[in-house]
């Protein structure tokens, strides 16, 4: 009967493992493993999505959406791209499963993709 060698990682479950190596990235989030455990970091993923939607110069906030904004229909605001709203809504339901306290506004923003406005983008931005 074969022995089983013990695991050094949580992942680290068999001797197929071994030989590829620890998981580095996975869907484009990247994983660090320690002692401690297993972390799931995206800070490349936004780096990325700040620079696809041009939002460099955006100012940071500490909360994901200031308190005071109160979102409608915006029937005389200006019309934007259904393809970068769409997008920026997408890659931000995406930081979800990793960044729940973003979960609230991104949905609340969602809910405005068929008549999205600029205003609707600056929110989001």
């Amino acid at each position: 009967m074969e022995q089983v060698k013990e695991a050094n990682t949580p992942m680290e479950t068999s001797t197929k493992t071994d030989m590829m190596g620890e998981l580095n990235v996975f869907f484009g989030l990247q994983i660090k493993q320690t002692r401690d455990g297993i972390f799931v970091i995206q800070s490349k993923y936004i780096k990325d999505l700040i620079k696809r939607f041009r939002m460099e110069q955006v100012k940071e906030v500490d909360t994901p959406m200031e308190t005071s904004i109160k979102l409608d229909m915006d029937e005389n605001g200006k019309k934007v791209d259904i393809t970068k709203y769409q997008g920026m809504i997408g890659s931000l339901l995406y930081l979800t499963t990793s960044r729940p306290g973003i979960m609230f506004s991104v949905y609340l923003c969602a809910r405005f993709k068929t008549c999205r406005k600029e205003s609707h983008v600056s929110v989001v931005k």
